[in-house]
């Protein structure tokens, strides 16, 4: 990993204000499109609290769920450095310890919550 870069993992859960509204999960986005961001929200919200405490594991969760094609390596985005990932999600990314999770995190794509691992 280069100086300055971060590694990390996360889980993302698209809804209907995604600027994608497809996953490998949902090919068709009818399921997405008929998510608010509330629902994301609170089930994101429901996943997070379940990794926090000990019920889930945090890869297990991403790769059930996730509707990032990053599901299938447990949510692991690999190493990137700052400029590669919209802005909310660098910035929750750098202010994280590593091992820590974040809070629930809205881009464009959805609602994100962040493991750094690097």
């Amino acid at each position: 990993m280069a100086l300055n870069q971060v590694r990390a993992s996360h889980i993302l859960i698209k809804h209907e204000g995604s600027r994608r509204k497809s996953s490998w999960k949902d090919p068709e986005g009818r399921i997405i499109s008929n998510t608010t961001r509330d629902a994301a929200v609170s089930q994101i919200k429901s996943f997070r609290d379940d990794i926090i405490s000990g019920k889930s594991k945090f890869e297990d969760v991403a790769s059930r769920f996730s509707d990032c094609s990053s599901a299938k390596r447990g949510g692991d985005l690999g190493p990137f450095g700052r400029g590669q990932m919209q802005k909310p999600f660098e910035v929750a990314t750098y202010a994280l310890e590593v091992g820590e999770i974040s809070d629930v995190i809205d881009t464009d794509s959805g609602a994100h919550i962040i493991l750094r691992t690097g």
